[in-house]
């Protein structure tokens, strides 16, 4: 008997013995550290992918669908703007106006925000309805939406006011669209918390690792636009990483719409 061989042979088959146990015990110890993630909370989730987030907003415990109607500018609205505003108005159609500013109006370098507001409210027709919502750097564009009950009316063309700046950024015109006849429907249904939303936004993969979100607030959303007649959804508004846009449906936590942001 060649006890070299033998030697040699006993030595191989315990190397590989020993490599396939190894490997046994990390593809074990893998399978563990995903069933332990699979079995962790979301907040355990989040701090594993280092998912960081602001204060989260407190929702009603149930909302309403809301409808209305778009408003029709009529002769009088027209002729108020021109003869006590001093703009140029036009009808696009019946229910969008608009309105080119026979001077433009300065902006300060300073205190913006304040002379915006006050030219806001003192040259456009429901100015008290809207708030400022963004900026579009690209267009030199400000945009206005329409509120109910103290939320946000999201991207909604019939809802909003688009004040369009020159290059010496003074305000020189606006598109205007307004909803009138706002009223909660009849049916109430429980809203999730924001918290959820979340949730769902990384179940989707859009929430991603190392990311940090920012801005929460609940709105409403066109759910139904029908000419003139609107229905819209209570809708949490979700900005992640400060350039991404994100809503979600405060009813089923469904992902809606979900845009680049531009405004700033």
């Amino acid at each position: 008997m060649d006890w070299r061989k033998t030697k040699t042979i006993f030595i191989l088959t315990f190397l590989v013995l020993n490599i396939y146990l190894g490997v046994q015990i990390l593809e074990k110890r893998e399978q563990s550290q995903l069933e332990l993630l699979a079995e962790a909370s979301t907040e355990e989730k989040f701090e594993v992918d280092e998912i960081t987030y602001a204060d989260l907003p407190k929702a009603p415990p149930k909302e309403s669908y809301i409808s209305g109607s778009s408003y029709v500018f009529t002769d009088d609205d027209l002729e108020k703007l021109m003869e006590d505003k001093g703009q140029e108005v036009r009808r696009v159609d019946e229910t969008t106006i608009n309105a080119v500013w026979k001077e433009p109006i300065a902006l300060p370098e300073t205190n913006m925000t304040s002379r915006l507001n006050t030219v806001f409210q003192d040259q456009i027709l429901f100015a008290d309805q809207y708030k400022f919502w963004g900026y579009n750097q690209v267009t030199n564009t400000l945009y206005f939406f329409q509120q109910y009950d103290g939320k946000h009316i999201y991207s909604n063309s019939s809802g909003m006011v688009m004040v369009q700046l020159n290059e010496l950024n003074q305000i020189i015109s606006y598109v205007q669209t307004y909803i009138t006849d706002l009223q909660e429907m009849d049916v109430e249904q429980d809203v999730i918390s924001v918290f959820n939303a979340l949730e769902n936004l990384y179940n989707s993969g859009d929430l991603r690792p190392r990311s940090h979100v920012g801005h929460m607030e609940l709105g409403y959303y066109t759910l139904l636009d029908n000419t003139n007649s609107h229905v819209l959804i209570p809708t949490w508004h979700i900005v992640i990483d400060e350039d991404q846009d994100y809503f979600v449906n405060a009813f089923e936590g469904s992902i809606i719409k979900k845009d680049n942001r531009t405004l700033e």
